[in-house]
């Protein structure tokens, strides 16, 4: 069996000039996180150290896991990997896979991103700069994407900012709670989510002009792929939509021997894990497809599952969840998601898993899922289970 034994992220800070994580490299946030694990679980060194980032350039660049490593005295191999927003789930899941099959006893994995310092699409690649590329495959903005999924599916502007609404008050009540703090490690003056804004309204939300409109060459990606579709509406504002941030997270897994040999407890078991692929104009669905096959993939139903972190990847793609799988709020993203608190690609997957499993200790409850939609079609999906 391969368990979570510690998890440990940065706040997550706004994406720009000024924003509070924005003069910290990416290096330094991890070497941060490496610390923490060390004085919170004496490890001094594990079989592999595996970190997601999404955007492997400038600061990004030469295998920021191994570099990482090496400047914390870290004894790991370190290896970095990319599936754009999913890859610090993905990090997980390659931590559970080597675990599980017995390849390793002792693993890190994680992820970080600094959007500050090293901007989404920086990286370049066909996928978004070679324009062939991106006609024949259909490949759009994100954005583009979620309001597609809102027409497709049929929800209402005031259904959104209603969504938007709720993500904001919960993640600032968990705040005021002190229910993030478990895993919360500070950076510099920075304590909490500095995207969280408590005195959002309705009103405020309603008066936001659509963020996507306007982008005629992405409207025509989904008109020659989707012609059925009709008129795109465009539903999403930045209030509706997950703000960019830099964070990064780590957790700690490993095998029953990890805990006997640093006489530590595990706090949740990696139950299993699932991938899932869509088109590429349809793109933000696969994250639910991933959920459901990992839930199914372990004889459980949806009702099993007790608390779901799913990434806020717009508005539309969580009340689809939550109607598809019959999920209430009481179990969705109840200390609020990443439009509220922001979205760091890279680092993303490997906080939700923490949050999930956070969670899952304060409620006492036995099932949870993390899940990540990405770009390009792609979904992550880790369901755990709380050792009691």
């Amino acid at each position: 069996m391969t368990y979570i034994y510690e998890t440990v992220r940065t706040p997550r800070g706004k994406a720009r000039p000024g924003g509070g994580l924005a003069d910290v490299t990416p290096l330094t946030m991890l070497e941060r996180l490496l610390d923490a694990l060390r004085e919170r679980t004496g490890v001094e060194r594990a079989d592999d150290m595996i970190v997601g980032c999404a955007s492997q350039n400038a600061d990004q660049g030469g295998n920021l896991a191994r570099t990482a490593a090496l400047t914390s005295g870290f004894d790991a191999p370190g290896m970095t990997v990319n599936r754009y927003c999913t890859s610090g789930i993905d990090a997980v899941r390659t931590a559970f896979a080597l675990v599980e099959s017995g390849q390793s006893r002792t693993v890190v994995a994680g992820g970080v991103e600094s959007v500050s310092r090293v901007p989404m699409f920086s990286d370049g690649g066909p996928l978004w700069a070679d324009p062939a590329v991106v006609d024949r495959v259909g490949s759009i903005h994100m954005g583009t994407a979620a309001d597609l999924v809102a027409t497709v599916e049929g929800f209402e502007r005031e259904e959104l900012d209603a969504y938007g609404l709720r993500t904001q008050t919960l993640a600032a009540e968990a705040w005021a709670a002190g229910r993030h703090d478990r895993s919360l490690v500070p950076v510099n003056d920075l304590r909490r989510d500095e995207h969280v804004r408590p005195g959002t309204t309705l009103e405020a939300l309603a008066a936001m002009d659509p963020a996507f409109a306007g982008q005629d060459d992405q409207d025509a990606i989904v008109r020659r792929h989707r012609p059925e579709v009709g008129e795109l509406r465009h539903l999403h504002t930045r209030g509706t939509s997950p703000s960019l941030c830099d964070a990064a997270g780590l957790l700690l897994i490993g095998s029953e021997a990890t805990g006997s040999e640093l006489g530590l407890r595990p706090r949740a078991r990696i139950v299993a894990t699932a991938t899932a692929s869509v088109d590429p104009v349809t793109m933000l669905t696969a994250g639910q497809l991933a959920v459901e096959r990992v839930v199914a993939g372990a004889g459980l139903t949806p009702d099993d599952v007790e608390v779901y972190e799913f990434a806020e990847a717009f508005a539309a793609l969580c009340l689809k969840f939550q109607r598809d799988l019959k999920v209430g709020d009481d179990r969705f993203n109840v200390n609020g998601g990443t439009i509220a608190m922001g979205h760091a690609f890279g680092a993303t997957g490997a906080i939700l898993v923490a949050a999930c499993a956070d969670e899952l200790e304060r409620r006492g409850a036995r099932y949870g899922v993390a899940a990540v939609s990405g770009a390009a079609g792609s979904g992550s999906a880790v369901l755990l289970e709380r050792v009691a």
